[in-house]
């Protein structure tokens, strides 16, 4: 089976993919200073080894770029999607896992930059609904900055009956929201966790927070009213990252 194939900008977006052995890399478009800079990177593998490289001025690259505004460093790669994760298979025989569940998160830049944290902090992986999740864009994909290439994306299309579904074998669901109950920190984070994260203007779905056994609040100044999503992440996956390097 053929998979369908996209572009993606960036020096870190296309260096990662470059370097991850289970992304197909069909074809990179670089300029002479960005090829340089790959081997530069890279002194000990040669990461254009099979592929087709095409060499461009960084006026040709614009036209892959100015669509969304962003700056593509000299770097262009065309690549296919992964194989999906199957989220049943992967939490199969295993403790003390940490997910994130993504309930209605739709803006890329966000969804790239808490990827971002999430590989940053050792998160086991993220679960969001298929038809939300921005697969083929250049700007998750630049705001990830090549972190995409090393977290488990779990594309589910009902969140409701998953969070259902790891409830019944063992998993807690924490929904984060500023009115939670206790400050996330209170919290002693062990066995296998959701931590449930609403979008970035309504929070959570009512009825998806009924899913939820914990309400639970990051604590800032009371003259703020809140913290992006993504910001938000960072902290959590940090502070549990933190935790489980001190057990």
């Amino acid at each position: 089976m053929n998979k369908s194939s996209f572009f993606i900008i960036g020096q870190h977006a296309v260096i990662e993919a470059l370097r991850n052995p289970k992304r197909k890399v069909l074809r990179v478009f670089l300029t002479e200073e960005s090829k340089k800079n790959i081997h530069r990177k890279n002194p000990n593998k040669n990461l254009l080894n099979d592929v087709k490289v095409y060499f461009k001025t960084k006026k040709e690259l614009d036209k892959y770029s100015t669509r969304e505004n962003l700056l593509h460093q000299g770097y262009v790669a065309e690549i296919e999607h992964f194989s999906k994760p199957i989220l049943k298979d992967f939490i199969k025989g295993k403790t003390n896992i940490n997910l994130v569940c993504l309930d209605g998160v739709t803006d890329p830049r966000n969804i790239g930059s808490l990827i971002r944290s999430a590989a940053s902090f050792s998160l086991d992986g993220i679960i969001i609904k298929e038809r939300l999740f921005p697969k083929e864009s250049k700007i998750m994909f630049k705001a990830a900055s090549g972190a995409i290439e090393y977290m488990n994306i779990f594309e589910v299309s009902n969140i409701n009956s998953t969070l259902k579904n790891l409830k019944e074998k063992n998993f807690w669901v924490y929904g984060f929201d500023g009115k939670g109950m206790k400050n996330f920190t209170d919290i002693e984070w062990k066995g296998n966790n959701i931590l449930l994260f609403g979008s970035e203007g309504h929070g959570m779905h009512k009825h998806t927070s009924k899913y939820a056994d914990f309400l639970v609040r990051i604590d800032i100044n009371n003259k703020i009213e809140s913290l992006n999503i993504s910001n938000s992440a960072a902290i959590v996956f940090h502070h549990l990252n933190f935790l489980k390097k001190q057990k």
